[in-house]
Formats: C-alpha cells, structure tokens, sequence
C-alpha cells in the first residue's frame, strides 16, 4: 500500500475499516496490533472519532463499536443508489452480450430486492421489476449472496419450517436441504435455479463482495430452461459482470 500523504486521516479510515469488518467491539490494543498502529495513536483517533459519534465506548468491556454517525453514513450510501447506478450500465452490457434478460438483487432478511433489471428484447417479461420481493431460497440470486454468508446468519434467518415459502413445488423446504445446496453454490461459484420461481424459466447469478468479502448484492441472468446447454458461458459472463461491480465498490 502506498505511503498517504495525510497519515491521520489514513489511520482514521482504517480504523473505522476494519471495527466495520469486525463482528462486534473491539479493544484498542486490538485495533493497534490490527493494523500496525502505535496505540497512543489509536487511542487518540478513537478519542475524535467518539466525540464525532463515529465510535462508541463500552466501558465496562473496555471495547470500541460504530456509532451512530457511522450508521448515518451508510443510510447515506443507501440514498445515494450507488449499487443501482453502478450496476444498470453493467446490466445493460451484459444483455447486450448474452442476450437475455439481467437483474441485480440485494438480500433483504429471508428475502431478494430487485433493484436493477434490464429487459433483452424479445424476451418475455419477467416477475423480478424492480422493487419486487422474493424467497432468497428459491432464486438464484438469493442463493449466491446465502452461499457468502456465515452460517450461523443463515440458519437464523431459516430456523424451521415455516422460514421455507414454496412457489411452484420445488426448492428447498427444510435447513438441511439449503445447507447442501449452498456449499454447492459455494463450491461453484454461482448459483442457479430452474422453474422454482417461474415455470420454464432457469436463472444463474454470482455475488458481488464488497471490500470485506460480505455479499452487498447479487448480478443474475434468467433464460428459457430449454437453452440449458448455453449455461457455462452465461456463468462466465454473469462472473465478469459482478466481479467488475465489485470492483467498483471496493471489493
């Protein structure tokens, strides 16, 4: 990495980067031996950060944790759409090169938010417009970004049963069965799904990672099921789309 300019403010982005990154507060010792930092430095940044409200100290656990204002910044990035807008001339490529319809998705609890979709001509229309809720279970999308989670999340948010809505008769419809298939999402690289949202339809789709591996959104491709045979090259088109939004989020 190369050397800043403004060290402060450099150090001040890393810590905020990685009590991000981190499943809960951490010790300033830790942040320090984290990232490399003298932990006089540390403790005078956490010091700004906390009168800002970017950080909280918990006292008791002699730890450190986001505040508010960090939260604030991501209701910012969430008005702002970046995803969206980074993502629809990504989308509009990608039709144009495999020529069937693509959507971009984001997880929300046990369900997918279509965010983006980019209709192939010719195409039939499909039920993923934009602001369209799904299973996460059942569509392709919803299973990339699953794959990336850790599993304790996932079981969480399908404790039992009645987690599993079912659509069209196929899909997972217990834990077990949605463990097995997403190691295999995991082990791929995509996922897919064939006629468990909408009948005679098929969909691949690949995670994009933000800057800490955590899945921010999922790029899909839906086709006929009868053009099976034309999957590997979707998959590979569908990865290079959403290796390239990574990109483009700091992933």
């Amino acid at each position: 990495m190369p050397e800043s300019k403004v060290p402060a403010a450099d150090a001040t982005l890393r810590i905020l980067s990685h009590l991000a990154a981190q499943r809960g507060p951490v010790a300033a010792v830790s942040i320090a031996a984290a990232l490399d930092l003298p932990r006089s430095t540390v403790y005078q940044l956490l010091g700004v950060l906390q009168e800002r409200g970017f950080v909280v100290h918990l006292p008791e656990a002699r730890r450190y944790g986001l505040g508010v204002a960090a939260f604030e910044l991501s209701g910012g990035f969430a008005r702002q759409q970046p995803l969206s807008r980074l993502g629809h001339p990504l989308l509009a490529d990608l039709v144009d090169r495999v020529g069937e319809s693509a959507h971009l998705a984001v997880l929300h609890g046990r369900d997918v938010l279509y965010i983006v979709e980019e209709r192939a001509p010719r195409r039939p229309h499909l039920v993923t417009d934009v602001g369209v809720r799904l299973p996460a279970h059942l569509t392709a999308s919803g299973r990339a970004m699953l794959a990336r989670l850790p599993r304790q999340q996932v079981r969480a948010l399908f404790p039992d049963a009645a987690a599993f809505v079912d659509l069209t008769g196929s899909g997972p419809t217990r834990y077990r069965e949605l463990r097995a298939l997403l190691e295999t999402v995991a082990s791929d690289g995509f996922a897919t799904e064939d006629g468990e949202i909408t009948e005679g339809m098929a969909s691949v789709a690949v995670a994009v990672l933000d800057h800490v591996g955590w899945p921010a959104a999922a790029i899909a491709v839906t086709y006929p099921s009868e053009t099976h045979a034309e999957q590997g090259s979707l998959v590979s088109a569908v990865s290079a789309a959403a290796a390239e939004l990574s990109r483009r989020i700091g992933g």
